[in-house]
């Protein structure tokens, strides 16, 4: 007997063109419209971390302006978002959960709305049940401006530093991590 090569299955060729082209097209989207916190695991290391700023934002509520260097000594979570922001709304939950969960171990959580309407800012923290302060937008120099996506959180250390800036959605399992590591430092 002969011992011929078989040929290709008929359609194989296509079929592993198709799936390299899927798996490529994936592999494209992902790499220029995947939040970039996707990629960066763990805070910065403590040597390279930069000063926050001192600033100070006033509260939704019309309370007294929330100062930001009082709050050295804390780790901070300061998120970024709005009302009509999807993933916003898909993140608050776990913010609100988070708050809760580490109010009392030396953590705090702010939420700062860049809403243009605010009659719409009071409605979305009570349905979602937002216990934190919301701070409004300044034109402070010190505070993040003009390439901000949303949402946007900072994780600030005890001293004022950034240590992590998450852009999209954070999920809350990432913030009580790397808030331990900082509480731990």
């Amino acid at each position: 007997m002969e011992d011929a090569a078989q040929p290709p299955r008929p359609g194989l060729k296509r079929k592993i063109l198709e799936w390299g082209g899927y798996f490529l097209a994936v592999g494209l989207f992902l790499f220029f419209f995947a939040p970039e916190s996707w990629f960066q695991f763990g805070v910065t290391d403590a040597a390279e971390r930069k000063p926050g700023g001192a600033f100070s934002l006033k509260a939704f509520d019309g309370g007294a302006e929330w100062d930001f260097s009082e709050k050295r000594g804390k780790v901070l979570v300061v998120n970024y978002w709005a009302t009509w922001c999807g993933p916003c709304r898909l993140e608050t939950p776990g913010l609100v959960s988070f708050a809760k969960e580490h109010r009392d171990k030396g953590v705090e959580v702010v939420g700062v709305t860049v809403d243009e309407d605010l009659s719409l800012v009071g409605p979305f923290i009570e349905s979602y049940g937002v216990d934190y302060p919301i701070l409004l937008p300044g034109a402070d120099p010190n505070l993040p401006q003009g390439d901000l996506a949303l949402p946007t959180t900072f994780l600030y250390d005890k001293q004022g530093r950034l240590a992590k800036r998450y852009t999209g959605f954070v999920l809350e399992s990432t913030l009580r991590s790397d808030a331990a590591k900082l509480l731990a430092e």
